[in-house]
């Protein structure tokens, strides 16, 4: 496939490798492949990555960072205008991801590689996400105790790792409610997210589990990428 002349050879290896993760995943996918779809040579792989290990990481990287500043600014936002507010906290995590999958440009492969993480046992990509972006999941989950501080700390991860989740299966439009005739893609996406929104409210503000309620012995929650 020809890439615009204006492309880095850089930005065509992350753009090859991200579509060619998202068709055949990360072990199906080889450096040949990926240096055949961009139009370099391996050479040039080796000298901005050093290893496909690296490449993986690296094709996170530059949409993770994107969302997760985006993420970081709205709920900040929230924080400051609307404080001990749930929703614009939960608008915050669900929308800027969403926003991402709506465009085509840059998230349509994107969505597909996240299935792939998911599906895919990759311990070396999981401790990069958790290194680099566990801390999202941190920082949301102290806001959203600070809306709804009767939860446990248990029960808060459990309730967000579904967020997580939920989230991750609305990006890939998956659902049995498919965008109607007439309707753009902008507004499908924007309801999607309010019904998200409006689900995971009721969800975090459900009742917490009784005292007589069993508790299994397990430790915290992993975090997702999500």
């Amino acid at each position: 496939m020809a890439k615009p002349a204006h492309f880095s050879t850089k930005d065509r290896i992350l753009g090859a490798a991200e579509e060619l993760f998202a068709l055949h995943g990360f072990a199906g996918t080889s450096l040949r492949q990926v240096t055949t779809q961009a139009d370099v040579n391996i050479a040039a792989v080796n000298y901005h990555f050093g290893s496909k290990e690296n490449l993986v990481n690296e094709v996170f990287r530059r949409r993770m960072d994107e969302m997760t500043a985006a993420r970081m600014g709205q709920l900040e936002r929230a924080r400051c205008d609307h404080p001990g507010e749930l929703r614009p906290v939960l608008a915050a995590f669900v929308e800027p991801a969403l926003a991402m999958a709506q465009d085509r440009q840059s998230g349509g492969a994107f969505v597909r590689v996240i299935a792939r993480a998911y599906a895919e046992k990759n311990d070396n990509l999981r401790r990069f996400l958790s290194d680099h972006y566990g801390h999202v999941l941190r920082d949301f989950g102290r806001a959203i105790a600070g809306c709804v501080p009767g939860l446990s700390k248990e029960e808060l991860y459990w309730r967000l790792d579904f967020l997580a989740g939920s989230l991750t299966y609305a990006m890939a439009d998956f659902g049995l409610i498919k965008r109607p005739a007439g309707v753009t893609e902008e507004a499908h996406r924007a309801q999607a997210a309010q019904e998200l929104i409006h689900f995971a409210e009721a969800g975090f503000r459900a009742a917490a589990r009784s005292e007589g309620s069993p508790t299994p012995s397990t430790p915290a929650p992993s975090l997702s990428t999500q």
